[in-house]
């Protein structure tokens, strides 16, 4: 079991993440904003695929994702087909889920891989299909882009994957007040 800790700086919040590993792979996390409090658990497989996320949110929204193993997606019980190309998840709110694709794929440097995800929105969790691409240009530093906007960026990384800066958005560094 490891736990991690990130600040948010562009939205004021604290996330604390504990990660279990065993047959199965589990992060659960409690982040606290001005909006409140919200809970996630994320079940991975032993290979970094996503399976499960049991998400509650500040504001007592209840959210439920799973992908079968056969790649099929389900949001609150309804199939989502449009989903279907993805196979990590992205929490809007929390850099935990940059580390899936970052492991699951264990790029070599100077490699890049497009991707696409379903992504959940921070205030609306809606669930959207969100094609991205990470290029690993160091031992820990990884590009980011959004393949459907302008945004990119370059994060960095402990030796486990996990996100130590993510600039503008999160560190695990107390930020300067």
């Amino acid at each position: 079991m490891v736990d991690y800790t990130w600040y948010g700086m562009q939205t004021r919040s604290v996330e604390r993440l504990t990660f279990t590993m065993g047959k199965s792979f589990r992060a659960r996390s409690i982040i606290t904003s001005c909006e409140g409090r919200s809970e996630y658990e994320v079940t991975l497989d032993d290979q970094w695929v996503f399976r499960k996320l049991t998400l509650h949110g500040h504001d007592s929204r209840r959210l439920e994702v799973q992908r079968g193993n056969d790649g099929t997606w389900g949001v609150n019980g309804e199939r989502r087909p449009d989903l279907e190309g993805a196979i990590d998840i992205d929490l809007g709110f929390s850099p935990f889920t940059n580390t899936l694709p970052i492991r699951r794929l264990n790029l070599a440097i100077g490699s890049r891989a497009e991707i696409t995800t379903a992504y959940i929105e921070a205030l609306s969790l809606r669930v959207l299909p969100d094609p991205q691409a990470y290029t690993r240009t160091a031992v820990n530093l990884y590009l980011y882009e959004s393949l459907d906007s302008d945004f990119t960026c370059n994060i960095t990384v402990d030796p486990d994957g996990f996100i130590i800066d993510y600039p503008g958005l999160y560190s695990r560094r107390l930020p300067r007040r």
